[in-house]
């Protein structure tokens, strides 16, 4: 199965797609954050202004080791920024905290897709251990049935990832309106934070994509068994 030249043919878009949504996340990342903002605001103070401005000022804005591995964590209410979007001035740090600042405004007034992506995460949690022994042990004991389980709970994890666009693409948008607003970004340096936050949710896209051209894969192998 996994040196099935077939696999490779549904996957090889999705390959492409997703080496160009990592390369263009690259460039923007890479090009913005060489690029100051006028106002001097660091990605930690932008987070806290935009938190702040909405009442949440007992949700804290950390500082976590690594590269881009910011996050907010709606179970401790917690937004944390890694190094260099955290300390950073540049129109790329503030974008990426702003994003996550966005997050928290959705987890504050109850944005639908974040709560329906937070009730999927037990089932997706199992399902991403769960769904590959399914299928293995499917197609090495010939048994059908067992595969289209397999394949539901793979199903799942694609379910997931489709929820998690709208959530991705709406803390984008909320970012970019509350960094106009407060005047932490200018109105000429707004597109360069667009280009790095749209540059992210195309990776969103991109493993969307993925999980979808899998799925195909391995339904096109179970039907070859019915």
């Amino acid at each position: 199965m996994f040196f099935d030249p077939l696999y490779f043919i549904f996957m090889l878009p999705a390959m492409l797609i997703g080496l160009w949504a990592q390369f263009k996340l690259t460039a923007a990342y890479g090009r913005y954050s060489r690029e100051g903002l006028a106002s001097g605001v660091t990605g930690a103070e932008a987070a806290r202004e935009i938190l702040d401005r909405a009442g949440l000022q007992n949700v804290p804005v950390e500082e976590v080791p690594g590269h881009l591995t910011d996050h907010y964590d709606p179970a401790k209410r917690a937004l944390r920024l890694s190094s260099g979007n955290f300390r950073g001035a540049s129109v790329a740090a503030v974008g990426v905290a702003a994003h996550e600042a966005g997050h928290a405004l959705q987890h504050q007034v109850g944005y639908a897709p974040m709560r329906l992506r937070a009730a999927l995460v037990p089932a997706t949690r199992f399902a991403s251990y769960a769904w590959i022994v399914l299928i293995m042990i499917g197609f090495f004991l010939q048994m059908t049935k067992l595969i289209y389980v397999g394949i539901g709970l793979f199903s799942i994890m694609m379910l997931f990832q489709l929820v998690t666009l709208p959530v991705e693409f709406d803390a984008s948008r909320r970012a970019r309106v509350e960094l106009l607003r407060l005047g932490i970004v200018r109105s000429e340096e707004s597109p360069g934070v667009s280009q790095v936050l749209n540059a992210a949710g195309l990776t969103y896209v991109a493993a969307l994509v993925s999980s979808v051209m899998q799925l195909l894969y391995f339904l096109s192998l179970a039907r070859g068994r019915d």
